[in-house]
């Protein structure tokens, strides 16, 4: 069987075809990419999402500046923008314009900035915190993004992540394994139009890091207190550091 072009890319081998893939979906799918994002997780992303920004500790600099990375339609963006007492501003920094286009009105307070996550286009410590939703995976060289995180961030802000992972419930984990690579690629097909790229997400999530293998990598890219917090049975979890 010929492989897809989305298997194609997982390997590490290929970090310029994996970034020009990615790109290029990315900006195929955004037209539907929020509606299948509640689609596929019957909504569960919402709560995900505002789990994440509490893990954030923005509230200790509520006029702070802080980075949405991978921001694709800057919903986490505008989840901390919207919060009661937050009046700061938050930059959400996407390859992906048409992502950038989807979100840029969703709340005040948020300004895209077109920037590839490895070659960020801002200057040292110039964040007061950091997040990425389901967007590390998809780093062609994940340390490097790691690393340049570490970078934009002043000493003392939070760096958190929120990424999809597999439960260890065994009968869970059958389950939702099922669920990612059968339904989701035949729901995301039918409602993207994009022959490939919910193939790719199940693909590119069983081939990531285990959480706790990706806060040993947060911690080797100069995080401290890393952590991580298993979500809904283990179907995605909340990795955080300390800059």
């Amino acid at each position: 069987m010929t492989p897809s072009p989305a298997s194609e890319v997982i390997a590490p081998e290929s970090p310029a075809a994996k970034r020009s893939y990615v790109r290029g979906m990315f900006s195929a799918i955004a037209p539907r990419y929020d509606l299948l994002n509640h689609l596929l997780s019957l909504n569960i992303d919402r709560r995900w999402r505002r789990r994440a920004v509490d893990r954030l500790g923005w509230e200790a600099k509520p006029d702070g500046v802080y980075l949405d990375l991978c921001a694709g339609t800057m919903d986490l963006a505008a989840e901390l923008a919207r919060r009661a007492g937050f009046c700061g501003r938050v930059v959400g920094a996407d390859f992906a314009l048409p992502m950038l286009a989807r979100g840029k009105a969703k709340a005040a307070r948020t300004v895209p900035v077109a920037a590839d996550a490895l070659e960020l286009p801002f200057p040292d410590a110039a964040f007061d915190g950091a997040f990425v939703g389901f967007g590390v995976r998809n780093l062609a060289d994940l340390d490097a993004g790691l690393r340049e995180a570490a970078r934009v961030l002043k000493p003392g802000a939070r760096f958190v992540i929120l990424e999809f992972t597999t439960p260890r419930f065994a009968p869970l984990r059958a389950a939702y394994l099922f669920y990612f690579r059968r339904v989701v690629p035949a729901i995301g097909r039918a409602v993207s139009k994009h022959r490939d790229a919910y193939t790719y997400l199940p693909e590119s999530v069983l081939d990531f890091p285990e959480p706790e293998t990706l806060v040993q990598r947060l911690a080797a890219a100069g995080f401290s207190g890393v952590g991580v917090e298993r979500l809904t049975g283990g179907i995605c979890a909340i990795h955080h550091g300390t800059r």
